[in-house]
C-alpha cells in the first residue's frame, strides 16, 4: 500500500484522492494555498502527487526539503527559475514534472519526435482547447507538443494573426488557444505540405485519464532513485 501526499485538492486533487482510495492507498494529508501551514507539519509519504499552483511552490519545496519525498508534479504555469528549483531537488529525491500524465499523450510526443523531422519542410500549426475555467494559455501541454517540434527553440512562434499580416513565412509554427465550456483539453497538430495536410489529435475526454497517469507515474517513481525524470522513462522504462 502506498503512503501519498497531496500538494494541491482542487478538482485535480480530490480526483487523485478518489483513485487513490479505490487502489488500497493511504492520503496522509493534503495542503494548497488556502491552508500553506499544513506544508510545515505534514508527514513524509512515498510520493507527494502536486496539482496545486504556482503560489503555492514555496511550502511545496519547504515539505520535500524537509522529508525528502518523491515528487510527481503536473502544476502548470511555471517559470524556468521554478522549475530549476523543482529541479534542484532530484539530487536527494526522485522527481518528475510534466504538464500532462495522459500515457495517450505521451505517445504523441513520442510520435511528433519520431516523424516531425521528416516533415520539417512542411508547415506545422498547432491549437489547444480548453474548458473555460483554465487560467493559463497556451497550456502545459501545447509547449511540450511544440518543443517536440521545434526541439532547438529555431521557429518563430505565433499565438495570432489579424489583419494585413503578410504570407506566412516557412519558420512560423502557429499555437492557438481557444476556451470554453467543460472541455478537458484537446490538443491537434496539423502538417500542411504540397497538395496534402495531416492532422494528430489527442483529445481527453475527462480529467480522470491525467489522475490516472499521476499514479501511475507515483507508483513507478517510487522504485526510482533520486533523479530528474521524464514520462517516457516511467511509462515506458525508458532513458
Amino acid at each position: 500500500m502506498m503512503r501519498i501526499f497531496l500538494s494541491g485538492y482542487g478538482r485535480m486533487g480530490r480526483l487523485i484522492e478518489e483513485l487513490a482510495l479505490e487502489k488500497g492507498w493511504e492520503v496522509v494529508g493534503h495542503a494548497d494555498i488556502t491552508c500553506p501551514e499544513v506544508y510545515e507539519t505534514a508527514p513524509a509519504a512515498d510520493c507527494c502527487i502536486d496539482f496545486s499552483g504556482v503560489n503555492a511552490l514555496p511550502g511545496l519545496l519547504s515539505y520535500l526539503r524537509r522529508t525528502k519525498t518523491p515528487l510527481v508534479s503536473g502544476t502548470t504555469g511555471f517559470s524556468e527559475a521554478e522549475l530549476a528549483m523543482l529541479q534542484a531537488l532530484s539530487g536527494q529525491q526522485p522527481v518528475i514534472w510534466t504538464a500532462n500524465y495522459s500515457t495517450g499523450v505521451a505517445v504523441l510526443r513520442r510520435m511528433l519526435r519520431d516523424y516531425a523531422p521528416v516533415l520539417r519542410d512542411w508547415d506545422k500549426e498547432l491549437v489547444e482547447t480548453h474548458h473555460n475555467q483554465k487560467a493559463d494559455a497556451p497550456s502545459g501541454t501545447a509547449k511540450l507538443l511544440l518543443h517536440e517540434l521545434d526541439p532547438n527553440d529555431e521557429a518563430t512562434v505565433i499565438h495570432g494573426r489579424d489583419g494585413l499580416c503578410g504570407k506566412r513565412r516557412p519558420e512560423e509554427i502557429g499555437v492557438f488557444s481557444l476556451r470554453g465550456g467543460t472541455v478537458a483539453g484537446t490538443h491537434t497538430v496539423y502538417f500542411f505540405g504540397e497538395d496534402e495536410a495531416l492532422e494528430l489529435t489527442h483529445r481527453a475526454s475527462s480529467r480522470r485519464i491525467f489522475a490516472s497517469g499521476a499514479l501511475r507515474a507515483a507508483e513507478a517513481l517510487c522504485a526510482r532513485r533520486p533523479g530528474w525524470y521524464t514520462l517516457d522513462e516511467l511509462l515506458f522504462n525508458q532513458q
